[in-house]
This record gives structure tokens, sequence and C-alpha cells, in this order.
């Protein structure tokens, strides 16, 4: 994926108020302000609130449902919606974790967050993960747009529980060196290289 699909499709969900965080390759790469390798795809967390207009929108761009995750959790929504939506015997749900496809292999991996009252956002996938105050305050640029992301030390500490790639590696490396983050415990010091 192209940092000016990347920057297009943020533009555009940011544009009809969609919030979404930049996370994983993208993220920090978006965090050093440079693109270190090839992405295959986008991952980004997505605001519940905004399910509704962001499956709204991207089926204009050709964007169809390719998979859901595993660690999905099926949630009540108000409104059948696009792409994430699905009727079933409680009436209408939402996918909390989910990856989208267009003709022109381009992927968005997406999961989706709420905030409680004090700013930390709740996982609404399979898990128990909250993310802390702070955590999606990062600021970074993708081919010279302004992009909002998981911070520097959030993006290090959700490397961990599946095996890391070396290319991930090789990210939590330009972490590291970048912004002083250290690395999660369950690497270990031998990833410290």
């Amino acid at each position: 994926m192209l940092a000016e699909t990347v920057v297009a499709l943020y533009t555009l969900l940011q544009g009809h108020d969609v919030q979404i965080w930049i996370e994983g390759g993208w993220g920090i790469d978006a965090l050093l302000r440079q693109q270190t390798r090839p992405h295959k795809d986008l991952d980004a967390l997505v605001q519940y609130d905004n399910l509704e207009t962001m499956t709204a929108l991207l089926p204009g761009r050709g964007f169809i449902l390719k998979h859901i995750w595993s660690e999905n959790r099926w949630l009540s929504h108000g409104r059948e919606l696009q792409l994430a939506g699905r009727e079933s015997a409680a009436g209408c749900e939402v996918a909390t974790a989910f990856v989208l496809t267009n003709g022109h292999g381009h992927e968005l991996d997406f999961h989706v967050v709420k905030f409680d009252d004090g700013g930390a956002g709740i996982a609404l996938w399979e898990t128990n993960f909250i993310y802390p105050v702070g955590a999606f305050e990062g600021r970074g640029w993708i081919d010279g747009t302004p992009v909002r992301c998981l911070s520097a030390q959030m993006q290090m500490a959700t490397h961990t529980g599946y095996a890391l790639q070396e290319k991930d590696l090789q990210d939590l490396r330009h972490l590291h060196k970048r912004f002083g983050v250290a690395y999660p415990e369950a690497l270990g010091e031998e990833d410290e290289r």
C-alpha cells in the first residue's frame, strides 16, 4: 500500500469526521516521519461511534469485507451497517475486528474502540486490553500529511502476544532508537540489537 493511498483514505475519513488512529507499520513510520519499508496494509483503530459513517464511505472506494478476525466480538448496533454489519436473532450487529479490501489489493485492518469518561480507550474485540490515557496522542506524518496515530510507547506495547516477524522487530528497533522507548518485557534482551 503506497503512502499516497494511505493519505487519500485518511483524508477522506477525516473529512467526514471519522476518527481513526494509525497503528502497526504505517503508524510507526508516521511517528518516524519517513517510510522505512513497504507495507501490505493499513492498520488502524476506529471509534465505535464513527463506524456507520466509515462503512458508508468505503464501498464507494471499492472496498468489500475480506475477513473477520477470530478475536472479533459482534456488538449490537441500532442500524444495519455496510461492510462490517450483519443481521442476527439479536437484531443488527457490527464487527469489531475486520479487514476490508478493494480491487487494487489495498487492505484496511480495523479494530474498534470506544473511550471511557476518563479518556482511556476500551478495545471492543475479544480482549481485556485498555489503552491508557495518552495512548492516542501520537502525531505523525505520512507523505507530508499530518496523521493521528498511537503514541510511540503504545506502538511498542501493542507488539506483544503474537509471533513477531523480522519487519516487526525492525519497526521496534526504530522506535527504541528514535524515541528511547523500552522494549516490552516479552521480547527479552536478545531483540535489543
